[in-house]
This record gives C-alpha cells, sequence and structure tokens, in this order.
C-alpha cells in the first residue's frame, strides 16, 4: 500500500471522507463508525489544515485512481513515541483487509518519520468491537483513560456523558 502526505488541495475530499465514515447514516454502511454515540462533526477543515502543515505530524492518504478511500494522521510525541490517529477507511471498502493494510503502512511511517519505536491510539471505551480488531493487530490496552472533550462541538456531540478513550500501545521495534 502506498500512503502519500495529504495537501490542503485534499482538504474537501478528506473532510468529506472523514465525515462519512465516522458520523450519520453514511458511517453506518461500515462497522467503525461512532454514529450512534456521537452527532456533529468528526472534525473540520480547520482542523485537517492544522494536521497537513504541523511537521510534527503526518496526515497520510491512501488514493484509488483520483479518489481518496482512506486516511490516517500520525503525531510524534517526542520520546520514540507516535499518536496514531484518524484513522479512516470508506465506509464500502471496510471489512475488505484495507484497514490492515492502512494500519501497518501507519506503522511504518512512525518508525521511518518519526523513529518511533511504539506508538499509541485512544478509543472510546464503549467501542468494543473495535477495541478487539486492534488487540488482533498487536494493540495492548494500557490501562489509562482519558477524558473525552464533552462540550467542544468541534470534537462531536456526545449521545451519553460516560465517554472516554481507552489507551492502547504497540511496540513497533
Amino acid at each position: 500500500m502506498h500512503l502519500e502526505p495529504a495537501t490542503t488541495a485534499d482538504i474537501p475530499a478528506l473532510h468529506g471522507l472523514i465525515e462519512s465514515a465516522y458520523r450519520g447514516d453514511s458511517a453506518r454502511q461500515g462497522w467503525t463508525h461512532e454514529a450512534d454515540l456521537l452527532g456533529g462533526q468528526r472534525t473540520d477543515a480547520e482542523g485537517i489544515e492544522e494536521m497537513i502543515v504541523d511537521p510534527r505530524q503526518a496526515l497520510l492518504i491512501f488514493r484509488d485512481g483520483d479518489s481518496i478511500r482512506a486516511c490516517v494522521a500520525l503525531t510524534d510525541q517526542g520520546d520514540n513515541l507516535a499518536y496514531l490517529g484518524l484513522f479512516t477507511v470508506e465506509p464500502g471498502r471496510q471489512g475488505t483487509g484495507l484497514g490492515r493494510l492502512l494500519l501497518a503502512a501507519a506503522e511504518d511511517q512512525a518508525i521511518t518519520r518519526f523513529g518511533a519505536t511504539r506508538i499509541e491510539m485512544t478509543v472510546i471505551v464503549q467501542r468494543r468491537e473495535l477495541i478487539e480488531w486492534y488487540r488482533r493487530r498487536g494493540y495492548a490496552v494500557t490501562g489509562e483513560r482519558r477524558p473525552f472533550p464533552h462540550g467542544n462541538p468541534r470534537f462531536g456531540l456526545p449521545n451519553r456523558d460516560d465517554l472516554e478513550f481507552l489507551v492502547m500501545e504497540k511496540r513497533l521495534i
């Protein structure tokens, strides 16, 4: 799988892909959506642009012809640690193996771009099926939990009060 850095010209297509995979009825075509837990937006164009221009981050995309089918964001956390986020696969392509390929390519990029020996992510605690998917790919639950940004509509509108993030980590090297 070939991942390439996103550019500001990709923002409209990326925003559409991300929203379609995480929110609303289109997200329900796939199995990784948050549509039952959150309403509102998953991200905005400004947030995507911030990732693209920040040298400590890499927003990577997978193209199929002229269309962006998947993306993932990596952030250099220092201390040989990378953070993986915004892991997105077009809903109609979920369950085809594209996610496994995207994850492996992102881990390789974390090593080569940031010198990471470890990678971490956060997953909403209530997303048990997704947590198990990551476990099967070598990620371990660290026991740490982080608060969900309740009250910040930039990250979505929770449908419940008990949302929080579970931290997962994997040794890369």
